[in-house]
């Protein structure tokens, strides 16, 4: 029983989705550090007051769904501006330039029917 629990352990699917939960929360942290103590005072000095807490709507208390509401849409702005638009850039770079070294050399197909041609020449 316990070989089994270290041979599932110890598959890469297992670490690895360990690790992301780990560097997830740190990054988790950042971003939302990022958010309440960059973005939210910004907003703040802009526009006055941040902080909707207070807002009543009779007994409900909608200022606070409208804090969760704006924190969910900053905090999804940082990461798409900071993490997904990079690494599509990278992304596409890396597609280019494969695509570039692919169009520069001839496929094996071409090399062969190239070397046919040229013993067909020479007969």
């Amino acid at each position: 029983m316990l070989k089994g629990f270290q041979e599932f352990v110890m598959r890469g699917n297992v670490v690895e989705l360990a690790v992301a939960v780990v560097i997830g929360g740190a990054f988790g942290r950042v971003v939302n550090s990022l958010v309440a103590d960059v973005i939210t005072p910004l907003i703040g000095f802009i526009g006055g007051t941040p902080n909707f807490s207070g807002l009543m709507l009779g007994p409900i208390a909608l200022g606070r769904f409208v804090n969760a509401v704006l924190d969910f849409l900053l905090v999804a702005a940082a990461v798409y501006y900071i993490v997904v638009v990079p690494m599509n850039e990278i992304s596409k770079r890396r597609t280019r330039e494969s695509e570039v070294k692919a169009s520069a050399e001839p496929s094996e197909e071409v090399k062969l029917l190239r070397q046919i041609l040229a013993e067909l020449r020479k007969s």
